[in-house]
């Protein structure tokens, strides 16, 4: 870098895999961007979901630097929400979570040492124990690469997660450390803002916001969309609710933008807004008064907010039973999809129980309000330098945009 007009300072490589995990290390990376010392560039990572981070990094303004390149690249530190490819790369690897309370399980796994159409010696099939699945995100092929750790350090949320570890991957007990989860955090300073929020949406004084959550695959709330818009649409009376739609980023990097679009539209009649991936969520579930959602992490976010939750799918057999996700599941009422949309809501209000809430919200961070200064510490400790002589601060969280129209996103 003889070019450069400070040439001596560290280099930070974050990797984005998807805009989820792009969103989850940004923050990350305004922690060291205004450090003299400290140089960030990114770079977009092999995965079946990364339509769209280019156009995402680019509205950042940030240096990407070629997948090809940064392979070859020694960093002083190295950043990423993925697993993907991360073996290639050269400096010390900081792994974080890309969602709340690792909620799923990996994929079924085929039976160890099986092979189609094997045989014993006499002949007959043979037929081999199924493989546990893994807690995504804690298990071993998540974690290890050729049996060694892949990471100098993982940040985790909660002191569960090393439970967790110690149970399926105790190599990595050494380099995990808990430093809480950003989200919750940003989400739970928001919460005395929330009437700033609702006025910025341009709420009604009695209008009451359900905002529709919705992680990505063919057990989501999105899978049924056809289902549920509708009955939104139908059941629930103009000037006295309005309803918004939060989808997971793989949705629309899976189908396309224009598509997802398309197909809310057409199904809800242009009634329901669609909130794009430009926007920000978490204002918008501190301003909720209903969350209807799934398994997916801004579901499990409500729980921090006060919103009432109920759950149109739900998964159980590929959701971590140890997880808050599951817990949330036997606490939140269940949408029935024959009776009245409004009666379901007037129920949960009646059997909202905040403490319930509260102790499952409690297990997304074993840290509340420590995110920021944890993972700096974490950071600057592998880099080697001091930590900058300020608090480790954010700004609060933005005001969203006013719903134009009484129905749309602008």
């Amino acid at each position: 870098m003889s070019w450069a007009t400070l040439p001596d300072c560290k280099r930070v490589l974050a990797v984005v895999h998807t805009e989820v995990y792009g969103r989850r290390l940004r923050e990350l990376c305004e922690l060291l961007g205004s450090d003299l010392r400290v140089q960030v560039v990114f770079t977009v990572a092999p995965h079946a979901f990364n339509d769209g981070v280019a156009a995402f990094l680019m509205g950042l303004g940030g240096t990407v630097v070629p997948w090809e390149q940064a392979v070859r690249t020694e960093f002083d530190l190295v950043l990423a929400a993925g697993s993907r490819g991360i073996e290639q790369l050269r400096g010390p690897l900081v792994r974080l979570p890309h969602g709340a309370g690792h909620l799923q399980l990996t994929r079924t796994l085929p039976p160890v040492g099986s092979v189609s159409g094997a045989r014993d010696q006499s002949g007959a099939g043979t037929e081999a124990a199924p493989q546990e699945r893994q807690v995504a995100g804690l298990g071993r092929d998540y974690l290890l690469w050729e049996g060694r750790p892949n990471a100098a350090a993982y940040a985790l949320a909660h002191r569960d997660d090393l439970t967790e570890l110690e149970r399926t991957c105790p190599e990595v007990l050494p380099v995990a450390e808990v430093v809480g989860d950003g989200d919750h955090d940003r989400i739970t300073a928001a919460l005395p803002r929330r009437a700033e929020y609702r006025a910025a949406l341009g709420l009604a004084e009695g209008e009451q916001l359900v905002l529709l959550c919705s992680t990505w695959g063919p057990n989501s709330v999105f899978g049924r969309l056809d289902a549920l818009l509708p009955r939104l649409v139908r059941e629930l009376p103009d000037g006295k609710f309005r309803t918004a739609l939060v989808l997971h980023p793989n949705v629309s990097a899976g189908h396309g933008r224009w598509q997802v679009r398309r197909w809310v539209d057409g199904v809800s009649g242009g009634s329901v807004s669609l909130v794009t991936q430009e926007v920000d969520w978490r204002p918008m579930l501190v301003a909720a008064d209903y969350v209807i959602g799934d398994h997916g992490s801004v579901t499990l976010y409500a729980t921090l907010t006060g919103a009432r939750i109920l759950l149109a799918r739900f998964p159980h057999q590929d959701v971590n039973p140890r997880s808050p996700g599951m817990q949330l599941a036997l606490t939140a009422p269940a949408l029935d999809p024959a009776r009245p949309l409004a009666g379901q809501l007037a129920y949960a209000d009646r059997v909202y129980r905040p403490e319930a809430y509260a102790e499952i919200g409690a297990r997304i961070s074993s840290e509340p309000g420590e995110f920021l200064p944890r993972i700096r510490r974490l950071l600057y400790r592998l880099l080697n330098l001091g930590e900058p002589a300020y608090p480790a601060a954010e700004p609060p969280l933005p005001l969203p945009t006013p719903l134009t129209g009484g129905t749309r996103w602008q």
